[in-house]
């Protein structure tokens, strides 16, 4: 007769499956995609802010500069930057996917919530751990 250890019937989940993988892939891949068209549009007018051009008499222009609502350069280069960093974090994401650790809290080690990472694919905690830690 063989010896079954409770635990192993018990087992917690470590990490996600391959399903589940692919799954959140498409997500961070959607997401990634939208985020580099984002980046572009936001290079774009930064770089066209001072050239007068004719890109300057396009209706989307016009429209924001009735509204008072064109960005400074200081304000664009702000967006482009944490544009580029949301972009490093999804691809960073992409290389956990790929190494089958993506979904684990880098703090407790379990399993991160799938609703979590739904609606942040780029989340490195669980929400508990996040809400745990100390402000600065």
């Amino acid at each position: 007769m063989k010896n079954i250890n409770i635990m192993d019937t018990h087992t917690v989940k470590s990490r996600y499956s391959d399903t589940e993988l692919e799954e959140f892939k498409e997500i961070i891949l959607n997401k990634l995609e939208k985020a580099r068209h984002d980046l572009k549009m936001l290079t774009e007018a930064y770089v066209n802010n001072n050239e007068h051009g004719t890109n300057d008499t396009s209706p989307t222009f016009k429209v924001l500069e009735e509204g008072n609502a064109v960005l400074t350069k200081e304000e664009n280069s702000k967006l482009a930057g944490r544009q580029e960093k949301f972009i490093q974090n999804l691809e960073m994401a992409l290389i956990r996917i790929e190494n089958k650790t993506y979904g684990v809290c880098r703090e407790s080690g379990k399993l991160i919530s799938k609703e979590r990472l739904r609606s942040v694919p780029h989340a490195t905690l669980s929400i508990d751990a996040k809400l745990n830690r100390p402000r600065i």
